[in-house]
């Protein structure tokens, strides 16, 4: 209980100290995340979404990793550049049975629409390594639109 209760009161600091954001996306895949700053600059996203939603006859699910940077400096009209690095893990069951890791890179372009709400839309690349049905080493490439609530 005495243990439970110290990784409580770590687990809160630790969260109070930085800014956090939860959203949805969708595009080549759809999925929900929680996002905390790192700094003023850089954050850290962690994603459960859909996979395979346009290839039919299969479902999937994953979950991604992705250190987030603004493109300092940069300003679009409005819209805030970044850029990123990702690790995507997925499970795939149908047609297309197996398992597949994405590392990636990724850029995109932020919009704050008013007070916590923002939108995004953002696109990645990087080398797709699938193990089952359809596996082997390939190029991926994905596009999202999301919305982002700030809730701190």
């Amino acid at each position: 209980m005495k243990t439970a209760l110290l990784g409580l009161m770590a687990l809160t600091a630790v969260s109070s100290a930085s800014a956090a954001s939860v959203g949805g996306y969708a595009g080549t895949d759809a999925g929900l995340y929680y996002q905390t700053d790192l700094s003023g600059t850089s954050a850290m996203r962690y994603s459960i979404n859909a996979l395979n939603l346009f290839s039919g006859g299969s479902i999937g699910v994953g979950g991604e990793v992705a250190y987030l940077n603004n493109i300092s400096g940069q300003s679009l009209g409005g819209l805030a550049p970044y850029y990123g690095l990702g690790l995507g893990a997925g499970v795939s069951l149908g047609s297309s049975t197996g398992v597949s890791l994405y590392p990636h890179g990724l850029l995109g372009l932020r919009y704050n629409v008013a007070g916590p709400f923002s939108v995004f839309a953002e696109g990645n690349a990087g080398v797709r390594v699938g193990i089952g049905t359809g596996g082997g080493v390939r190029v991926g490439a994905g596009a999202r639109i999301g919305l982002d609530y700030r809730i701190r």
